[in-house]
């Protein structure tokens, strides 16, 4: 007699294996390596990783006949190399079995908020902390208003509150039911707070009848996944920023540096990344990890950085100087520690390359950003800057004890041609983003002004 259980477990393992032995196939590492990075080594190499990438993603699967299309998007999302935890409703379960996600993730799959296993350590804490992106497809009319409500009447509505992580829907319904005036009132208050909803497509649906509210295909729902904004400000741009200090060698113990963290760089490289464009990080030495789909280049001297600058600018649109580069590198190096011979130790230095001057003096310079740290007179040094330099804008903070370094707050003053903007003290986070708004902005007033007088859609 054959053991029901017995033959699924082993069924369970066997998928479960091959999945596994997939990922190894697929990825050159797994996914708990780490990638040695040294002076002008490239992290996050687009060959190897895809743009705004989460590696971990709860796929939250909903009731509805859309669903059978969420075990191709489970494939579709293993492809891009994410580790994918499914979590059905208790609708869902009428319409797919956990089992056929579980075989295609290699997860067990979750279903309850009741699990003792699994919430024996609050489980679904757990699940809210794991992810990096959480993907509601297919998103019924009832877990549309459950969201909105702040309902957390089962797991996947209990995570989506205690999570910290993006979240998604991709919308399924009849057409009625989706231009019903309490559906789109619902589909607002997620917009409103945060929520990317992607989706409904129009067409046929399995009722017989045609409208919006197809769930998009699994590739299309992939694709938006791992491609950031889908009409950001700066979608379709290129964009290089630098950030960090430089170390300028003394001999091979001693160095000549300065005070940046570099998190006003990274904050801005990420702001960017969320508004849509492609990003490459030029940083410093920095103790900072790489912001999800990015590309980063590690560099260590002001000349490493004005090379690695120069190559990367190539076809870049926008160029943001926010590094702290030395003004000034030893005129010569020593190959050997110096020793304590005498009381005084005279240094002689020289000018380090001007990265930012260089790079709006190129023949077609892409729009460039500089930044303008400053202790006294904040906005005549940078305004000086702003022209001698011949920047497109610039960016000035106050500098000094108990401000900008080592913080996680700052303010900045934007300075540009004929007109100044204040961002007020607040996280770097937020203030990055909305300094990319105004970096946006100005390029297309600068670089497309005939665009810029196209009504935009409200």
């Amino acid at each position: 007699m054959i053991n029901a259980e017995g033959t699924a477990g082993a069924l369970i393992r066997y998928f479960s294996l091959i999945a596994a032995v997939q990922h190894n196939y697929q990825c050159s590492a797994p996914y708990c390596a780490v990638l040695e990075v040294g002076p002008t080594q490239v992290d996050n190499d687009p060959m190897l990783s895809f743009s705004s990438s989460p590696s971990r993603i709860v796929l939250g699967v909903t009731g509805g006949i859309a669903a059978y299309k969420a075990a191709e998007l489970v494939r579709r999302l293993r492809e891009r190399h994410a580790e994918v935890q499914v979590v059905m409703t208790e609708g869902a379960c009428q319409f797919v079995t956990p089992l056929t996600f579980q075989a295609l993730s290699g997860r067990p799959v979750r279903t309850s908020l009741w699990d003792a296993a699994a919430e024996a350590a609050m489980g679904h804490i757990e699940l809210a902390r794991w992810a990096e992106h959480v993907l509601i497809a297919p998103a019924s009319a009832d877990i549309l208003a459950r969201l909105a409500g702040g309902r957390a009447d089962d797991l996947l509505t209990t995570l989506c509150l205690a999570t910290e992580a993006p979240v998604s829907v991709a919308p399924a319904m009849n057409h009625q039911m989706w231009a019903h005036a309490a559906t789109q009132t619902n589909v607002d208050t997620l917009r409103a707070r945060g929520v990317r909803v992607l989706g409904p497509a129009s067409g046929d649906q399995a009722c017989g009848e045609q409208g919006p509210g197809r769930m998009w295909e699994a590739d299309d729902l992939a694709a938006a996944l791992f491609s950031g904004v889908e009409n950001g400000p700066l979608t379709g741009k290129k964009l290089v920023i630098s950030a960090g200090p430089t170390r300028e060698p003394l001999d091979p113990v001693r160095f000549i540096s300065n005070r940046s963290s570099g998190k006003m760089g990274f904050a801005v490289a990420a702001a960017a990344r969320d508004a849509g464009a492609e990003v490459t990080l030029i940083a410093g030495p920095v103790m900072l990890s790489t912001p999800r789909g990015i590309r980063r280049i590690n560099v260590e001297t002001a000349e490493q950085m004005y090379r690695a600058v120069h190559e990367a600018v190539v076809g870049a649109h926008v160029y943001i100087g926010a590094a702290a580069v030395a003004d000034y590198q030893p005129a010569a190096y020593a190959p050997q520690k110096m020793k304590k011979t005498s009381e005084h130790l005279e240094l002689h230095l020289q000018r380090a390359p001007d990265i930012l001057a260089s790079i709006a003096a190129l023949e077609r310079p892409p729009f460039t950003v500089g930044f303008a740290a400053e202790t006294n007179d904040v906005e005549r040094y940078a305004r000086d800057k702003l022209t001698r330099k011949r920047l497109d804008l610039i960016a000035a903070n106050e500098v000094g004890v108990d401000r900008a370094f080592d913080r996680d707050d700052n303010a900045l003053l934007l300075l540009w041609s004929g007109g100044r903007r204040e961002l007020a003290l607040q996280s770097k986070d937020q203030l990055a983003r909305e300094f990319i708004a105004v970096v946006a902005e100005r390029y297309r007033l600068t670089r497309h002004p005939l665009a810029a007088l196209v009504p935009q859609a409200s």
